[in-house]
C-alpha cells in the first residue's frame, strides 16, 4: 500500500494557475503509474490526467488538454499537476491516485488505481 498526500490547492481567479503536488510513501514509487482525478459537488469523479511510471507517457482528459500538465519526479516520490488558464468549471476536489499494479501503463478508469490521497480543494472564481 502507498500513502498519498496532496497539496497546493486553493482559491484562484479564472485564468490563473495552480500547481498541485502529491507526495507518495510506502512502496517503490517509480514502479507505478499515477493519476489525478477530480470530483465536483453533485458530480461523479472524473479522470483528469495520468502519467506512466517512467514519465514517458502522459494522458489527459479532453477538457484539460493544453491547459494542464502532469509530471513526476521519481527521486522525490512526487507527482505534480500544473494547471494553467483555470476555468470555473475546473473547481473540484482533486485527488491523486497510484495504480494498483506496477509496470502498467495508466488507465482513465479509477478502478485501476488502488491507493488514493485525501484530496485538495481547488476553487476558481469567475
Amino acid at each position: 500500500q502507498v500513502q498519498l498526500v496532496e497539496s497546493g490547492g486553493g482559491l484562484v481567479q479564472a485564468g490563473g494557475s495552480l500547481r498541485l503536488s502529491c507526495a507518495a510513501s510506502g512502496r517503490t514509487f517509480s514502479r507505478y503509474s499515477m493519476g489525478w482525478f477530480r470530483q465536483a459537488p453533485g458530480k461523479e469523479r472524473e479522470f483528469v490526467a495520468a502519467i506512466s511510471w517512467s514519465g514517458d507517457s502522459t494522458y489527459y482528459a479532453d477538457s484539460v488538454k493544453g491547459r494542464f500538465t502532469i509530471s513526476r519526479d521519481n527521486a522525490k516520490n512526487t507527482v505534480y499537476l500544473q494547471m494553467n488558464n483555470l476555468k470555473p468549471e475546473d473547481a473540484a476536489v482533486y485527488s491523486c491516485a497510484a495504480a494498483s499494479r506496477s509496470w502498467v501503463y495508466p488507465s482513465r478508469d479509477p478502478t485501476a488505481f488502488g491507493s488514493w490521497g485525501q484530496g485538495t480543494q481547488v476553487t476558481v472564481s469567475s
